[in-house]
């Protein structure tokens, strides 16, 4: 089988590595200049675009903000997995909302802001703390902006004034005191078998994932069952075929959605040594229109970004458990470089091992390292 990815990113790359053992060939599209690459050494294949999209059982995304003209291209062979509206929704915030309203699902309270001159408004029914985030194109803590004082907002009119809100409109949330940011991934097949991860915590610093741990501390079947059915109501609402990434905000026993992803996502990497099935090969097995695999935690796991480094000790691998993931990417600020993984059997042992794992990385790229390692050793 033959599975073509818009992308080429460590994403498709994840991709290529879990289709070898099933025997899916996965190619990566560089969607910059249209040409059909290998996903882990990146050169390209002596085959066209339109000879790939032919000769591909199913097409898939690794990012959700592929060029429109190249999804409309894939739609039209229809083996494109989601499909091309799922795939909308995920790069641009208002189809985002409109889908949560569509469907009932719960989201933070929000305004569309199409002209500076809203955003009054906004501060008079949503409260004077703010969270403006660009519809289209921000990610990773970039296209945001942020409001916590009434007085600042000439000023923020002012940092804005050059943005064409007519052509990206501002998506403007209010600002929730939540306990913490949870994801739930799924995975629903062709014949609408659907299966979930349990939820993971993530912690993020400047608008950037950092940590994830799954399954989450504290989860009570109850609140599992909430992400679940969000997910399901998602999916099917959407008629959806491959993995779904939903962020969340927990506010006491309540779910709310933040965003959505329409592909494997970095909160779910652990999913890779944490699971029986990895969200990657789950995707594939979804796309293809084979059974899904279990989706069970063995047990306790971390997921650790490397942003924007490369110098650390490979002795981290020493660490049981310990498994690294390298992306091969030049180093550039706030740059994914690559990922850790460590699996314990307990949360006090994921802990320790994290500890550990802190004295072989510079602590200055790794700023929730720390207190996650002693938040766990005392669950």
């Amino acid at each position: 089988m033959q599975v073509l990815v818009y992308g080429a990113g460590q994403l498709a790359q994840m991709m290529y590595l879990a289709g070898c053992p099933l025997g899916i060939d996965v190619q990566a599209v560089d969607v910059s200049n249209d040409t059909v690459v290998n996903p882990v050494n990146k050169q390209p294949l002596d085959i066209t675009l339109a000879h790939a999209i032919d000769a591909a059982d199913a097409l898939t995304v690794e990012f959700e903000h592929v060029p429109e003209r190249l999804l409309e291209e894939a739609a039209r062979s229809e083996k494109l997995m989601p499909g091309i509206e799922s795939v909308l929704v995920g790069a641009d915030r208002v189809r985002e909302k409109r889908l949560l309203e569509s469907v009932g699902v719960p989201n933070c309270a929000h305004r569309i802001v199409t002209q500076l001159d809203q955003l009054d408004e906004c501060l008079s029914s949503l409260g004077e703390r703010l969270i403006l985030k660009a519809s289209r194109d921000g990610y990773d803590g970039y296209g945001q902006w942020r409001l916590t004082d009434a007085a600042k907002l000439d000023e923020l009119k002012r940092n804005l004034s050059a943005l064409d809100l007519e052509t990206v409109p501002l998506v403007v949330e209010q600002m929730l005191n939540f306990d913490r940011e949870l994801s739930v991934i799924g995975i629903r097949s062709k014949s609408g078998e659907i299966k979930v991860y349990p939820l993971a915590e993530n912690l993020h610093h400047q608008g950037q994932l950092h940590v994830s741990v799954a399954p989450a501390t504290k989860v009570s079947e109850q609140l599992q069952a909430e992400a679940e059915k969000i997910f399901t109501t998602l999916a099917e609402g959407m008629e959806y075929v491959g993995v779904l990434a939903v962020e969340l905000f927990q506010c006491g026993d309540t779910l709310l959605v933040n965003e959505l992803a329409p592909r494997v996502h970095n909160s779910g990497h652990w999913t890779l040594t944490g699971s029986d099935t990895s969200q990657f090969e789950n995707h594939l097995r979804a796309v293809c229109g084979l059974p899904l695999g279990d989706t069970r935690a063995r047990g306790p796991a971390a997921m650790v970004n490397i942003i924007g480094c490369s110098s650390f000790s490979r002795d981290l691998l020493s660490i049981p458990g310990c498994h690294l993931h390298w992306y091969g990417k030049s180093v550039r600020e706030k740059r994914k470089m690559g990922h850790i993984n460590i699996t314990a059997q307990t949360y006090a042992e994921l802990g320790d091992k994290l500890q550990t794992l802190s004295s072989y990385v510079p602590v200055e790229f790794f700023p929730k390292l720390g207190n996650e390692a002693q938040r766990l050793k005392h669950i």
